[in-house]
């Protein structure tokens, strides 16, 4: 399934709302996203991880492949006074210099990079001492729940889409960081609901992988007809709960080798 997640930036922006404040809090009281810290945002999107740590008065570096993503982010930022900066490049390429960030991101995007190149950039423009951030906030399938059923109704819209079914954990991330050399690997995880309206969860699902990044506008507009019809039916109401998990992990890259 190939995915562009440009075709869907501005629903995107609009209803991919990112991380909770919870989240910010607790990497903050280990240490990250403090004031004047330097912190690159790798497959930034729409720049809502970006826009947290910029809020915090991190100076804050955003970098995506997407043109589209990045104008996008842009424009929220414009929208609500932060100062971030977004460049277009790749994780595993992001043209910056070395040993400039004190704090390397990377939210919702990590399984979309070759990681493994990923980690030998993140280990170059990292300062010494500074700590690769993995983070993750997923809805969580459970038999019967919202979060099923539309999992279920994409599956039948896009038989492609294999990323469903998901419990929000990523264990292999770990292992990956400690092939690499990674040290002081660490994670945490807790759940919290995330409150929709149902138009704004169908702008949700229209803005992920399955929907609106890999289907044209003709699927899209169908499998959004399909979605409204299931909420009417099966979760009427103004206020939709769904269970999320947050998982984050933490790691201080090994040292950059020397050049020659």
């Amino acid at each position: 399934m190939r995915v562009d997640f440009g075709r869907a930036a501005a629903d995107y922006a609009r209803h991919r709302a990112g991380f909770p404040a919870s989240f910010f809090e607790r990497v903050a009281a280990r240490g990250l996203g403090r004031p004047g810290q330097t912190v690159v945002d790798l497959g930034t999107g729409t720049g809502t991880l970006a826009r947290g740590f910029a809020g915090q008065g991190c100076r804050v570096i955003g970098i995506d492949p997407s043109a589209a993503m990045l104008a996008a982010a842009r424009v929220e930022s414009e929208r609500e006074g932060i100062d971030a900066e977004y460049r277009l490049a790749t994780a595993e390429d992001t043209g910056l210099e070395a040993s400039c960030a004190g704090v390397v991101c990377a939210g919702q995007c990590w399984h979309w990079f070759d990681r493994f190149a990923a980690a030998r950039e993140v280990a170059r423009i990292a300062r010494p001492g500074g700590r690769l951030l993995i983070a993750h906030f997923d809805w969580i399938p459970l038999p019967g729940n919202l979060a099923d059923a539309t999992e279920t109704l994409i599956r039948a819209h896009n038989p492609a889409w294999q990323l469903g079914g998901g419990i929000g954990l990523y264990p292999r991330w770990l292992r990956d960081l400690g092939k690499c050399g990674y040290r002081d690997i660490e994670s945490f995880s807790y759940d919290e609901d995330a409150h929709y309206t149902p138009a704004s969860w169908r702008g949700r699902i229209r803005a992920s992988a399955g929907v609106g990044g890999s289907l044209d506008a003709e699927a899209v507009a169908s499998f959004d007809e399909a979605l409204g019809a299931l909420l009417a039916e099966r979760f009427p109401g103004e206020s939709l709960a769904v269970p999320h998990r947050v998982f984050a992990v933490l790691a201080t890259p090994p040292d950059a080798p020397t050049s020659g």
